[in-house]
Protein backbone atom coordinates (compact mmCIF):
# COMPACT_ATOMS: atom_id res chain seq x y z
CA UNK A 1 0.00 0.00 0.00
CA UNK A 2 1.16 3.14 -1.08
CA UNK A 3 2.20 6.01 1.76
CA UNK A 4 0.18 8.82 1.53
CA UNK A 5 2.56 11.93 3.11
CA UNK A 6 0.30 14.13 5.94
CA UNK A 7 0.95 17.62 6.60
CA UNK A 8 3.21 16.05 9.64
CA UNK A 9 5.33 14.06 7.15
CA UNK A 10 6.24 17.01 5.11
CA UNK A 11 7.31 19.21 7.76
CA UNK A 12 9.39 16.40 8.90
CA UNK A 13 11.18 16.40 5.56
CA UNK A 14 11.85 19.89 5.45
CA UNK A 15 13.21 20.16 8.93
CA UNK A 16 15.50 16.63 7.79
CA UNK A 17 17.48 19.09 5.03
CA UNK A 18 18.73 21.23 7.45
CA UNK A 19 18.65 24.37 5.66
CA UNK A 20 16.91 27.34 7.23
CA UNK A 21 12.87 27.29 6.08
CA UNK A 22 11.63 31.13 5.92
CA UNK A 23 8.10 31.34 7.00
CA UNK A 24 5.92 33.46 5.91
CA UNK A 25 2.72 33.73 8.27
CA UNK A 26 -0.73 33.64 7.05
CA UNK A 27 -4.32 34.85 8.43
CA UNK A 28 -7.05 33.60 6.52
CA UNK A 29 -6.96 30.96 3.42
CA UNK A 30 -6.23 33.80 0.60
CA UNK A 31 -3.42 34.80 2.56
CA UNK A 32 -2.16 31.38 2.89
CA UNK A 33 -2.35 30.50 -0.76
CA UNK A 34 -0.60 33.43 -1.98
CA UNK A 35 2.17 32.38 0.17
CA UNK A 36 1.80 28.61 -1.43
CA UNK A 37 1.72 30.75 -5.16
CA UNK A 38 4.72 32.08 -4.17
CA UNK A 39 6.82 28.84 -3.75
CA UNK A 40 7.37 28.86 -0.14
CA UNK A 41 7.13 25.41 1.45
CA UNK A 42 6.21 26.08 4.92
CA UNK A 43 3.56 28.72 6.55
CA UNK A 44 2.35 29.36 10.31
CA UNK A 45 -1.28 30.39 11.15
CA UNK A 46 -0.57 34.28 12.83
CA UNK A 47 -2.40 34.24 16.12
CA UNK A 48 -1.87 37.87 16.10
CA UNK A 49 -2.66 38.29 12.42
CA UNK A 50 -5.62 35.75 13.01
CA UNK A 51 -7.44 37.33 15.59
CA UNK A 52 -7.25 41.38 13.90
CA UNK A 53 -8.49 39.75 10.55
CA UNK A 54 -11.19 37.17 12.18
CA UNK A 55 -12.33 39.03 14.85
CA UNK A 56 -10.98 42.67 14.82
CA UNK A 57 -9.18 42.71 18.17
CA UNK A 58 -5.47 42.41 19.19
CA UNK A 59 -3.76 39.19 20.53
CA UNK A 60 -4.71 38.74 23.88
CA UNK A 61 -6.64 35.18 24.59
CA UNK A 62 -9.88 36.83 23.17
CA UNK A 63 -10.23 34.00 20.29
CA UNK A 64 -11.68 30.66 21.19
CA UNK A 65 -10.70 27.32 21.07
CA UNK A 66 -13.49 26.66 18.52
CA UNK A 67 -12.95 30.25 16.47
CA UNK A 68 -9.43 29.67 16.40
CA UNK A 69 -9.64 25.81 15.07
CA UNK A 70 -12.27 27.04 12.66
CA UNK A 71 -10.01 29.47 11.01
CA UNK A 72 -7.21 26.96 10.67
CA UNK A 73 -9.40 24.32 8.94
CA UNK A 74 -10.24 26.53 6.34
CA UNK A 75 -6.87 27.33 5.69
CA UNK A 76 -5.55 24.23 5.34
CA UNK A 77 -8.46 22.99 3.45
CA UNK A 78 -7.12 26.16 0.47
CA UNK A 79 -3.60 24.89 0.58
CA UNK A 80 -1.13 21.80 -0.13
CA UNK A 81 2.22 23.16 1.78
CA UNK A 82 2.18 22.49 5.65
CA UNK A 83 1.07 24.88 8.07
CA UNK A 84 1.68 25.50 11.68
CA UNK A 85 -1.09 26.26 13.96
CA UNK A 86 -1.22 28.28 16.94
CA UNK A 87 -2.43 26.53 20.29
CA UNK A 88 -1.66 29.13 22.61
CA UNK A 89 -1.41 28.34 26.17
CA UNK A 90 -3.46 24.79 24.99
CA UNK A 91 -6.97 26.43 26.27
CA UNK A 92 -7.09 25.24 29.89
CA UNK A 93 -5.39 22.55 31.93
CA UNK A 94 -3.12 19.68 30.42
CA UNK A 95 -6.53 17.67 29.22
CA UNK A 96 -7.36 20.65 27.42
CA UNK A 97 -3.85 21.15 25.82
CA UNK A 98 -4.26 17.15 25.18
CA UNK A 99 -7.48 17.94 23.42
CA UNK A 100 -5.83 20.95 21.57
CA UNK A 101 -3.09 18.64 19.82
CA UNK A 102 -5.87 16.59 18.80
CA UNK A 103 -8.22 18.82 17.61
CA UNK A 104 -4.89 20.89 15.14
CA UNK A 105 -3.98 17.51 14.13
CA UNK A 106 -7.54 16.51 12.84
CA UNK A 107 -7.71 19.92 11.09
CA UNK A 108 -5.03 19.17 9.04
CA UNK A 109 -2.48 21.54 10.64
CA UNK A 110 1.35 20.14 10.54
CA UNK A 111 2.60 21.02 13.60
CA UNK A 112 1.19 22.81 17.13
CA UNK A 113 2.53 25.40 19.44
CA UNK A 114 1.98 25.39 22.99
CA UNK A 115 3.48 27.91 25.02
CA UNK A 116 4.14 28.54 28.65
CA UNK A 117 2.22 32.15 29.34
CA UNK A 118 -0.12 32.80 32.02
CA UNK A 119 -3.74 33.17 30.32
CA UNK A 120 -5.06 34.96 28.65
CA UNK A 121 -1.76 34.94 26.77
CA UNK A 122 0.00 38.01 25.11
CA UNK A 123 1.49 39.02 22.01
CA UNK A 124 5.01 37.77 22.32
CA UNK A 125 6.18 41.28 21.72
CA UNK A 126 3.49 43.25 23.46
CA UNK A 127 3.51 44.16 27.69
CA UNK A 128 1.71 42.19 30.10
CA UNK A 129 3.34 38.89 30.13
CA UNK A 130 3.65 36.29 32.30
CA UNK A 131 4.75 32.56 32.50
CA UNK A 132 3.17 30.03 34.64
CA UNK A 133 5.35 28.20 36.82
CA UNK A 134 7.60 25.75 35.49
CA UNK A 135 6.00 22.60 36.30
CA UNK A 136 2.90 23.47 34.67
CA UNK A 137 4.55 24.40 31.87
CA UNK A 138 6.05 21.18 31.31
CA UNK A 139 2.53 19.41 32.26
CA UNK A 140 1.66 21.48 28.88
CA UNK A 141 4.21 20.06 27.25
CA UNK A 142 3.94 16.32 28.79
CA UNK A 143 0.44 16.17 27.41
CA UNK A 144 0.79 17.60 24.70
CA UNK A 145 3.55 15.24 23.34
CA UNK A 146 1.10 12.15 25.03
CA UNK A 147 -1.58 13.32 22.37
CA UNK A 148 0.93 12.72 19.83
CA UNK A 149 1.18 9.25 20.80
CA UNK A 150 -1.99 8.50 21.45
CA UNK A 151 -2.06 8.32 17.69
CA UNK A 152 -2.46 12.79 16.72
CA UNK A 153 0.12 13.08 13.75
CA UNK A 154 1.34 16.48 14.40
CA UNK A 155 4.95 17.92 15.49
CA UNK A 156 4.94 19.80 18.84
CA UNK A 157 6.45 23.30 18.75
CA UNK A 158 7.33 24.39 22.13
CA UNK A 159 7.47 27.60 23.18
CA UNK A 160 8.21 29.61 26.16
CA UNK A 161 7.84 33.77 26.73
CA UNK A 162 9.88 33.55 30.34
CA UNK A 163 12.96 35.14 28.44
CA UNK A 164 10.51 38.53 29.89
CA UNK A 165 10.20 37.91 32.70
CA UNK A 166 12.75 35.51 34.47
CA UNK A 167 15.59 36.17 31.74
CA UNK A 168 17.53 34.50 29.34
CA UNK A 169 19.01 31.23 31.20
CA UNK A 170 15.31 30.47 32.64
CA UNK A 171 14.11 30.63 29.08
CA UNK A 172 16.89 28.35 27.99
CA UNK A 173 16.31 25.92 30.64
CA UNK A 174 12.74 25.70 30.65
CA UNK A 175 13.14 24.87 26.40
CA UNK A 176 15.53 21.98 27.00
CA UNK A 177 13.34 20.26 29.45
CA UNK A 178 10.38 20.78 26.82
CA UNK A 179 12.80 18.88 24.32
CA UNK A 180 13.54 16.09 26.89
CA UNK A 181 9.98 15.83 27.49
CA UNK A 182 9.54 15.47 23.53
CA UNK A 183 8.88 18.49 21.93
CA UNK A 184 9.92 18.74 18.30
CA UNK A 185 11.16 22.10 17.81
CA UNK A 186 12.38 24.57 20.10
CA UNK A 187 10.72 28.45 20.37
CA UNK A 188 12.32 30.85 23.20
CA UNK A 189 10.40 33.85 22.43
CA UNK A 190 11.84 37.87 21.92
CA UNK A 191 15.29 37.34 22.47
CA UNK A 192 16.78 41.23 22.25
CA UNK A 193 20.34 40.81 20.92
CA UNK A 194 22.52 38.60 18.84
CA UNK A 195 24.43 37.55 21.64
CA UNK A 196 21.52 35.96 22.81
CA UNK A 197 20.19 34.23 19.52
CA UNK A 198 23.33 32.55 19.14
CA UNK A 199 23.29 31.83 22.95
CA UNK A 200 19.81 29.91 23.02
CA UNK A 201 20.98 28.36 19.66
CA UNK A 202 24.09 27.15 21.23
CA UNK A 203 22.43 25.58 24.10
CA UNK A 204 19.46 24.05 23.08
CA UNK A 205 19.14 21.11 20.55
CA UNK A 206 17.45 20.02 17.46
CA UNK A 207 14.97 22.13 15.26
CA UNK A 208 14.67 26.01 16.48
CA UNK A 209 12.73 28.76 15.46
CA UNK A 210 12.90 32.22 15.17
CA UNK A 211 10.35 34.69 15.35
CA UNK A 212 11.11 38.06 13.42
CA UNK A 213 8.46 40.84 14.24
CA UNK A 214 9.44 44.32 12.47
CA UNK A 215 10.15 46.58 14.85
CA UNK A 216 9.69 44.22 17.84
CA UNK A 217 12.35 42.99 20.80
CA UNK A 218 14.33 40.82 18.22
CA UNK A 219 16.67 41.66 16.01
CA UNK A 220 15.62 41.47 11.90
CA UNK A 221 18.28 39.25 10.78
CA UNK A 222 18.86 37.96 7.44
CA UNK A 223 17.66 34.35 6.55
CA UNK A 224 21.27 33.74 6.15
CA UNK A 225 22.17 35.18 8.90
CA UNK A 226 19.96 33.26 11.35
CA UNK A 227 20.85 29.58 9.44
CA UNK A 228 24.34 30.79 10.66
CA UNK A 229 23.72 31.47 14.16
CA UNK A 230 21.92 28.02 14.26
CA UNK A 231 18.32 28.66 13.78
CA UNK A 232 16.08 26.30 11.05
CA UNK A 233 12.88 28.23 10.79
CA UNK A 234 12.17 31.72 10.36
CA UNK A 235 8.91 33.07 10.92
CA UNK A 236 7.26 36.46 10.06
CA UNK A 237 4.13 37.22 11.71
CA UNK A 238 3.02 40.50 10.41
CA UNK A 239 4.85 40.91 7.54
CA UNK A 240 1.73 40.31 5.26
CA UNK A 241 -0.72 41.69 7.63
CA UNK A 242 0.86 44.92 8.17
CA UNK A 243 1.89 45.09 4.27
CA UNK A 244 -2.12 44.27 3.53
CA UNK A 245 -3.24 47.17 6.18
CA UNK A 246 -1.61 50.15 4.57
CA UNK A 247 -2.28 49.34 1.25
CA UNK A 248 -6.05 49.00 2.43
CA UNK A 249 -5.47 51.91 4.32
CA UNK A 250 -3.57 54.19 1.49
CA UNK A 251 -6.30 52.87 -0.90
CA UNK A 252 -9.10 53.96 1.24
CA UNK A 253 -7.73 57.43 1.57
CA UNK A 254 -7.06 57.88 -2.12
CA UNK A 255 -10.76 57.10 -2.95
CA UNK A 256 -12.01 59.42 0.13
CA UNK A 257 -10.22 62.22 -1.79
CA UNK A 258 -11.54 61.01 -5.16
CA UNK A 259 -8.39 59.95 -6.68
CA UNK A 260 -7.48 57.84 -9.57
CA UNK A 261 -6.29 54.02 -7.57
CA UNK A 262 -5.24 52.08 -10.28
CA UNK A 263 -2.30 52.51 -9.81
CA UNK A 264 -2.41 50.45 -6.01
CA UNK A 265 -4.92 47.43 -7.04
CA UNK A 266 -3.83 44.33 -8.18
CA UNK A 267 -5.28 43.26 -12.13
CA UNK A 268 -8.27 42.02 -12.06
CA UNK A 269 -7.28 38.66 -14.57
CA UNK A 270 -4.16 38.14 -11.75
CA UNK A 271 -6.75 38.77 -9.11
CA UNK A 272 -8.58 36.65 -10.46
CA UNK A 273 -6.14 33.80 -11.36
CA UNK A 274 -4.75 34.05 -7.53
CA UNK A 275 -8.12 33.49 -6.28
CA UNK A 276 -8.60 30.52 -8.50
CA UNK A 277 -11.39 31.53 -11.16
CA UNK A 278 -9.79 30.19 -13.77
CA UNK A 279 -9.22 26.57 -12.15
CA UNK A 280 -12.54 26.16 -11.50
CA UNK A 281 -14.19 26.83 -14.90
CA UNK A 282 -11.35 24.41 -15.76
CA UNK A 283 -12.03 22.00 -13.63
CA UNK A 284 -16.05 22.70 -13.71
CA UNK A 285 -16.07 22.01 -18.29
CA UNK A 286 -16.24 18.44 -16.90
CA UNK A 287 -19.96 18.85 -15.64
CA UNK A 288 -23.52 20.23 -18.21
CA UNK A 289 -24.55 21.57 -15.10
CA UNK A 290 -21.48 23.82 -13.37
CA UNK A 291 -20.79 25.14 -17.04
CA UNK A 292 -21.72 28.92 -17.36
CA UNK A 293 -20.38 31.44 -19.67
CA UNK A 294 -18.54 34.79 -18.77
Amino acid sequence: MTHIQTPADRLRALLATGDLITMPCCFDALSAKLIEQEGFGLTFMSGFATSAARIGEPDLGLMSYGEVLDQARNITDAISIPMIGDGDTGYGNAMNVRRTVTGFAKAGCAAVMIEDQLAPKRCGHTKGKEVVEREEAFDRIRAAVDAQKAGADILILARTDARHQHGLSEAIDRAAKFKELGADILFVEAPKSVDEMRTLCAELPGPKMANIVEGGETPDLSPQELHEIGYQIAAYPLSLMAAAMKAMVETLQTMKQGQPRDDKLMGWTDLRQRIGFDDYYVVSERYASSRRDG
